[in-house]
């Protein structure tokens, strides 16, 4: 019965892929609702849990882990970069309102007047190089990893509040779409094979999350060393484990794709720097 119910879904899943002109709500209301047809048992506010949110056992281990976070002086570290004055003695709560506290969830963002979207590391960047120091790597976890771990949580608890106006931010909307809906690598995956055909199942001993949802964690900390991730560095490894080459993280791609993907946990509370496998 469960097959049926996914091969129904999948189904008028491909319906919805199909209309890649359809508003950014109205699509992202059908995602949810794919999921919601085979777990209508989880609730929303539960995908920001991911794959735990499959699994009672897993999800207890990771409440235990993060009572007391292992990781928590990379955080610490994070912390430092955020509050250690730039030259000209500003800092990065001069670049945000509210001190950046609750401004995480609205990125990534358009800007009109560049025609690119702005992530929160971009963000960062921006003020960095307004204020006379040099932007970091995006790739670099010691720097704008650690510095966007922290800089997320003063954001945790706010809903996220994507917003797709006018054309332009609706055609990077649809680059990333179809980035995600596009079968890549060698062996021809694609992001909504795994996390919106096949969520729920098990691959390689993990249960597959839901696309929304997974926008509110990241940075994650992960395995059993506690690697740090941003979301970009995450697809990057994605890529590479469909046997793509990895694009360039803060690359416009990455970012049209991170809209995208943030897009679809609208409505669900940030819960930044957290442990994932």
């Amino acid at each position: 019965m469960k097959q049926l119910i996914w091969i129904i879904s999948c189904l008028g899943w491909l319906a919805v892929a199909a209309n890649a002109q359809a508003a950014p709500e109205d699509h992202r209301l059908k995602v949810v609702k794919a999921v919601q047809k085979i777990y209508p048992a989880i609730k929303f506010e539960d995908y920001v849990h991911g794959a735990l949110a499959f699994s009672p056992d897993a999800k207890d281990q990771y409440d235990a882990i993060m009572a007391f976070p292992p990781y928590d002086a990379e955080i610490e570290k994070g912390a430092k970069l955020w509050e250690t004055p730039f030259k000209n003695g500003k800092r990065y709560t001069d670049c945000f309102p509210r001190e950046g506290r609750n401004v995480a969830g609205n990125y990534p963002l358009f800007d009109a007047a560049t025609k690119k979207v702005v992530t929160f590391e971009m963000a960062l960047n921006q003020c960095r190089t307004a204020n006379g120091e040099e932007p970091y790597k995006h790739s670099d976890m010691n720097s704008m990893g650690l510095l966007t771990a922290y800089g997320r949580t003063l954001s945790n608890g706010m809903k996220m509040n994507i917003k797709v106006e006018g054309k332009e931010a609706l055609a990077a909307f649809e680059a990333g779409q179809k980035f995600f809906h596009q079968r890549r690598g060698q062996l021809n995956f694609s992001c909504a094979g795994c996390h919106i055909s096949n969520v729920g199942n098990v691959l390689r001993t993990e249960y597959l999350s839901m696309a929304p949802g997974q926008a509110t964690h990241w940075p994650a900390f992960r395995g059993g060393d506690y690697a740090l991730f941003t979301l970009q560095r995450r697809y990057a490894a994605c890529n590479q484990m469909v046997r793509l080459a990895p694009l360039e993280i803060g690359g416009e791609e990455y970012n049209n794709l991170e809209y995208y993907h943030s897009y679809l946990s609208n409505g669900l509370p940030l819960k930044a720097s957290v442990f994932r496998k």
